[in-house]
């Protein structure tokens, strides 16, 4: 079906912020080519706690579309913020999907020449009859992506960002501030627009800006720390140690990102010795080779797919390039030693609470003097 024929727009996805996003996009151009002004635009929430709130959110849509426009003209509709078409105890209730039915009976009827609909929704079920019928009936855009598309479509919210800002990005930057961020793309917009301030003229956001600029907030990783601690800087780890304790944070989240920085690079450092991989370029391992390896030694981890410093290929195969290619990668008999020296400080820091601090300066001096 041509994209002209298509009576409504459905935006969904994993992210509320984006799928509103671009919801906020579509219902401003719909308006625009329609020539509606604030009377004829509509939006109409879709959130609904229960059931009943279902009904009455469909029940307020139904009536909005329906309505004639007192002085005619083309109106614009949004239903915004639909939350009853995920995988949840409302939306799998028997009351739901009767007035999912129903939307979809009303949907099939809209007259785009009448009314332009938008409807948003986050996060939805694909697995259900309606969103395949609106895949195949709409101007369907799937906001986010799925699985292995999810970092692409991260990459793409922060390049649009850069190009409203009138900005670019120099080598590796946006890597870097995807990893320091992680997948919160309100926090990503925010940064980028940050970047775009300081960057100046000429208008590039480089990794160096990043780096200084943009705080560690993804989940469960010290960046900094880790990042000095194995490229080899003494110095600069101890900087970073004296910079976090002086915040008031605890060692051992230092400890953890040290200990999965380390599996990973161990497993890497097994790879490259029986010449499984090459050590990687700036462009991360060579797919193909990374593809054969994983083929070869993924079964010995139990097929368990979850993300985990523990199975090498579960990381993403540009993240543990990046890795490997900024540090020093030392022997396999260093990063054994490695291990022992995280358990080794973790009992000290059980023993000597008030010492953390300590403790982990003597471990760094241990680890990267010998």
């Amino acid at each position: 079906m041509p994209a002209a024929t298509k009576a409504f727009a459905f935006v969904c996805g994993p992210d509320d912020f984006l799928v509103n996003r671009i919801g906020q996009e579509r219902f401003a151009a719909l308006a625009a080519e329609a020539g509606a002004d604030d009377m004829a635009r509509e939006i109409v929430s879709g959130f609904a706690n229960n059931v009943d709130e279902v009904e009455t959110a469909v029940n307020r849509f139904r009536e909005v579309v329906l309505t004639v426009p007192m002085f005619g003209g083309k109106r614009v509709v949004w239903f915004k913020d639909v939350n009853f078409l995920a995988d949840s105890v409302t939306g799998r209730a028997e009351g739901t999907l009767r007035q999912v039915e129903a939307l979809q009976e009303l949907l099939a009827k809209v007259n785009a020449d009448e009314v332009s609909v938008v409807i948003t929704a986050a996060p939805v079920d694909r697995r259900r009859s309606f969103p395949k019928w609106c895949e195949a009936h709409s101007d369907f855009t799937l906001a986010g992506g799925d699985g292995d598309n999810a970092a692409e479509a991260l990459a793409g919210v922060v390049l649009g960002e850069a190009r409203a800002c009138g900005v670019t990005f120099g080598e590796g930057a946006v890597e870097l501030l995807l990893q320091k961020v992680g997948a919160n793309t309100r926090l990503l917009t925010e940064e980028v627009r940050k970047l775009a301030t300081y960057a100046g003229d000429p208008a590039v956001i480089e990794e160096a800006h990043v780096a200084e600029l943009t705080a560690n907030t993804a989940e469960g990783d010290f960046f900094e720390a880790a990042d000095r601690f194995f490229a080899g800087d003494l110095p600069g780890t101890l900087r970073a140690l004296q910079k976090h304790f002086f915040a008031g944070g605890d060692a051992r989240p230092i400890i953890s990102a040290l200990q999965n920085r380390n599996r990973i690079l161990l497993q890497a450092r097994v790879l490259i010795d029986a010449g499984d991989l090459r050590a990687p370029g700036p462009y991360g391992f060579d797919k193909a080779a990374f593809a054969r390896a994983q083929a070869a030694y993924a079964k010995h981890f139990g097929g368990d797919a979850e993300k985990s410093s523990f199975n090498f290929f579960t990381q993403n195969q540009w993240y543990v390039g990046k890795l490997v290619s900024s540090a020093k990668l030392p022997s396999l008999r260093r990063l054994i030693d490695n291990q022992q020296e995280f358990i080794r400080a973790f009992e000290e820091i059980i023993a000597r609470s008030s010492e953390q601090e300590t403790v982990l300066r003597d471990l760094a001096v241990r680890c990267l003097t010998a």
